[in-house]
């Protein structure tokens, strides 16, 4: 097993846009090594080639994090290229509003073969390096996963699945000195409302527009936002913090 050192190694899963992208961003800024993985190469290499504008310390990896066989092979390339891994974000997320009576088994298969299978077995690998760095682990969770949203029974399911699993596994790891949080953010302004908006064939921005008349503060989310919390929770400066669900979800969940 790799040796620890003294450079902080972060693994972000669906780090190629949204929340993971930039959660990389602020982390290479902070002088992390960071390894994203996606499923798609060509995104994958183009996202990297973003980043290395503020870090030459970024690789990619491709890979499913919903085949248990990918994210041990993730975990085993990132320790390889880097050594052990500090942190790891659990950022890949499969997003879709459908009626119970709609849902079928594939795609209840996908949802949380993405959200829940691969947050845990992702967790399951990188666990014996984190416990060498006594690092961290953020997984990311959602509105839904802690309060019924409309047409998104099995997306609220998964994700209060890994609010519960996060929770379990901070207990698990606390021993060892490892911190589990999650993060649960509402809407926010990445490919995935982009996609749920195409769907209804809406203009974008007024679309967002109306959607940010739910939320108390009057928008949606920036992913740099969420990212800033994550960055906080991998941090010593959350050195007492886990087994936490932050809300990051512009007062929504408080109505």
């Amino acid at each position: 097993m790799p040796h620890k050192t003294d450079m902080q190694v972060a693994l972000i899963s669906g780090g190629t846009s949204g929340i993971g992208m930039a959660t990389a961003e602020l982390l290479l800024k902070q002088g992390w090594c960071v390894v994203i993985n996606g499923r798609h190469e060509k995104d994958g290499q183009r996202a990297a080639l973003k980043l290395r504008r503020f870090s030459s310390k970024v690789r990619f990896v491709v890979g499913d994090v919903s085949k248990v066989d990918d994210c041990k092979r993730i975990v085993k390339q990132t320790v390889d290229m880097f050594g052990d891994i500090s942190a790891l974000v659990t950022a890949a997320g499969y997003y879709e509003e459908e009626l119970l009576l709609d849902v079928t088994e594939q795609s209840f298969d996908e949802m949380f073969g993405t959200n829940v299978k691969g947050t845990v077995f992702l967790c399951q690998a990188a666990l014996p390096y984190i416990r060498n760095t006594k690092g961290s682990i953020v997984t990311v969770s959602s509105d839904a996963g802690l309060q019924g949203n409309v047409a998104c029974s099995v997306y609220g399911a998964s994700k209060g699945a890994v609010v519960s699993f996060t929770k379990s596994l901070s207990l698990e790891m606390a021993p060892h000195g490892v911190r589990v949080n999650c993060v649960c953010p509402g809407d926010v302004d990445t490919s995935l409302v982009d996609k749920q908006i195409a769907q209804t064939n809406q203009d974008a921005e007024q679309a967002k527009e109306e959607m940010g008349q739910h939320y108390p503060l009057g928008r949606i989310g920036k992913p740099h936002e969420i990212g800033e919390v994550i960055a906080f929770l991998l941090s010593s400066k959350a050195s007492f913090v886990t087994g936490a669900a932050w809300t990051i979800d512009g007062g929504l969940t408080s109505w």
